[in-house]
């Protein structure tokens, strides 16, 4: 105890000064609110799902469809034909034109099947390119051999 006594009776004043620190205020600091923030109310949105995809609510049928990879506008004017349905906004469709349009939606190649579909074409395309110059490349070294 002797020693401590002794090492801050020997410090010097300048050393004092820093260990003091004052606070400066912070021109970012926020005050604390004094009331507890509004609750908003809670949205309730019913998405309808079709082809495995949610379609927005707010608008129409025709463009709501569009959302579906594979489904553009031409596809989605079809549809609405060949099921007589008005292009109303989606939230105002009832359960039985919603069974109708999935039904029909799932007729058609959409979704994950089509970029299968797609992807494998693509494939296909790439490798028979690849053959194809193979062939040229093989045909080319035996006329510069040959002639």
């Amino acid at each position: 105890m002797g020693g401590q006594a002794v090492a801050t009776a020997f410090a010097p004043p300048s050393l004092s000064l820093i260990s003091t620190r004052r606070r400066i205020p912070n021109s970012l600091s926020y005050p604390t609110p004094t009331t507890p923030p509004k609750q908003l109310p809670r949205l309730n949105i019913r998405c309808a799902r079709v082809g495995g995809v949610e379609i927005p609510n707010n608008k129409r049928v025709e463009s709501s469809l569009q959302y579906i990879h594979g489904i553009g506008r031409t596809r989605a004017r079809q549809i609405l034909i060949d099921l007589s349905m008005d292009n109303k906004i989606t939230k105002d469709l009832n359960e039985e034109e919603l069974a109708s349009l999935r039904a029909k939606v799932s007729s058609y190649m959409i979704e994950g099947d089509l970029r299968r579909f797609n992807a494998i074409a693509i494939r296909r395309e790439r490798v028979l390119q690849l053959l194809e110059r193979r062939r040229l490349l093989v045909n080319t070294r035996r006329r510069r051999r040959y002639y």
